[in-house]
């Protein structure tokens, strides 16, 4: 309870429980902080509600449906196989129910204090909370900043109706029997690909000349590959023009080759990137936080901020929107208020996408070392040689890619496109962090028949000596 308008004190304010946020909030309290978060959504934020966690469980259960489809190949038939997608979304919703509370219990487990509601600072060290009950204002000696984004809303194309952002198309209560998806990067190739497999006819036009343009030509060229199996269509080098709504479908237009195209079908993800949540109510004009045009707070190698004793972390500061690198940066930045020495250090962050098959890169890639003027080597395997990858069915395409110093042998960096890749790839981050060099990997014993041989296949590779290509 608050007597009159009298401030409350605390060590640490944290504003936005998403995986940068809770994180944070946890280590402070680790440290001997006491710790107030903040956030009016659910605990885990973006990542465990409307994003990563929603995304895979449905991601999930395209796969299984997929894999029944086609057991005849291995000599299971499985007939009449339905899809209840009503059930699927509670699946999905009870993966999401189960992550939030164990975020909640592990607050509660530390001692952290959780207001659910907004915050906006008043100064450099005070801010209110507040939802529609109260209004509490809070002292603080420190503050970390992890507002997250949101999606992308373009003018020619604003949400509502038959156009949606990822939120909606996460919570779309049937299978719809057609989508459009302008952008084919992270977010729109997994959904895509996602909705194709349960049997919507999807077609994503993509401004870049491929999708997940931030990957290697030769990963996403198996990634289109695959989806086109599916059915979808793919136009890149693509500019999307305008829509048209009725209460039925939706009607983009949009330039291909210098040819004006239109397309039609019951919904439209717009999935073109995300915007930095450092606008609004929050308060930074207030304190005069130092942010780039775009909304990006400029921080240092701590997370701090042009306000020595305010931080941020996660999408709202420069580099990839990764939930792994905001929980990162959130442990960096609680140590930073404890007085320990760390640093945010980006060498080893994994890159991970969702697609079938995954692609996974960490490090370096090989155009990326040249450009740096590094003498490098490099090497593949292909899990069609693996035997572990033939015995599980289905595709087979795919490799490890290994980037290593010429002279040294050290790793620089991995590129990873097939099954499991997203787990494959933290080998790869491991040896990448500790300067691990090609004879370390070669020389691990890899368990077999495993997957994981393949980065030991690889590794071989590129020292010239590979035993099984």
């Amino acid at each position: 309870m608050v007597v009159g308008d009298a401030s409350l004190n605390i060590d640490t304010l944290v504003i936005g429980a998403g995986p940068g946020g809770y994180v944070a909030a946890i280590r402070a309290a680790q440290l001997g902080q006491s710790v107030l978060i903040v956030d009016k959504s659910e605990l885990g934020g973006v990542c465990l509600n409307r994003g990563c966690i929603p995304s895979k469980a449905l991601i999930s259960a395209a796969h299984q449906y997929e894999v029944t489809q086609h057991a005849s190949e291995i000599g299971i038939t499985a007939e009449n196989v339905k899809v209840d997608f009503s059930k699927v979304q509670q699946f999905k919703g009870g993966v999401v129910k189960k992550l939030t509370g164990g975020v909640g219990a592990l607050l509660k487990k530390n001692k952290v204090q959780v207001f659910k509601g907004e915050a906006m600072f008043i100064n450099e060290n005070e801010a209110r909370v507040f939802n529609d009950q109260e209004a509490p204002r809070y002292m603080f000696k420190n503050c970390i900043i992890a507002t997250g984004s949101r999606p992308i809303e373009l003018k020619a194309f604003p949400f509502g109706g038959r156009i949606l952002s990822s939120t909606e198309a996460l919570e779309l209560p049937e299978i719809p029997k057609s989508m459009i998806v302008i952008g084919g990067g992270y977010i729109g190739a997994e959904l895509g690909q996602m909705y194709s497999k349960f049997g919507t006819k999807v077609t994503i036009i993509e401004g870049a000349d491929m999708v997940l343009p931030g990957f290697d030509k030769d990963m996403t060229t198996i990634v289109s590959k695959n989806m086109k199996k599916t059915g979808v269509e793919i136009f890149a080098g693509a500019q999307a023009e305008g829509a048209t709504q009725t209460d039925k479908d939706v009607t983009v237009k949009f330039n291909v080759g210098g040819e004006t195209k239109e397309v039609t079908a019951e919904y439209l993800l717009v999935t073109v990137g995300r915007r930095p949540n450092t606008d609004g109510e929050l308060g930074l004009d207030m304190i005069n936080v130092k942010m780039t045009d775009r909304g990006i707070i400029e921080v240092d190698h701590q997370g701090r901020t042009s306000i020595p004793h305010i931080f941020a972390i996660g999408d709202i500061v420069p580099g990839l929107a990764l939930a792994h690198k905001a929980s990162y940066e959130g442990k960096v930045a609680a140590e930073a208020i404890a007085g320990m020495p760390s640093v945010v250090d980006y060498k080893a962050m994994p890159a991970v996408c969702f697609t079938d098959p995954e692609c996974a890169s960490v490090g370096l890639s090989e155009s990326e070392a040249k450009g740096k003027g590094l003498n490098v080597k490099s090497g593949k395997f292909p899990y069609a040689a693996n035997g572990r990858a033939l015995s599980l069915g289905g595709s087979v395409d795919g490799f490890v890619k290994i980037v290593a110093d010429a002279e040294t042998g050290i790793v620089l960096g991995s590129q990873i496109v097939g099954p499991e890749a997203s787990n494959l790839i933290a080998e790869l981050g491991l040896a990448v962090e500790m300067a691990a060099t090609l004879e370390d990997l070669a020389l691990t014993v890899h368990a077999h028949p495993t997957l994981g041989e393949i980065v030991m296949e690889a590794a071989e590779v590129v020292l010239g000596h590979p035993i099984h290509s």
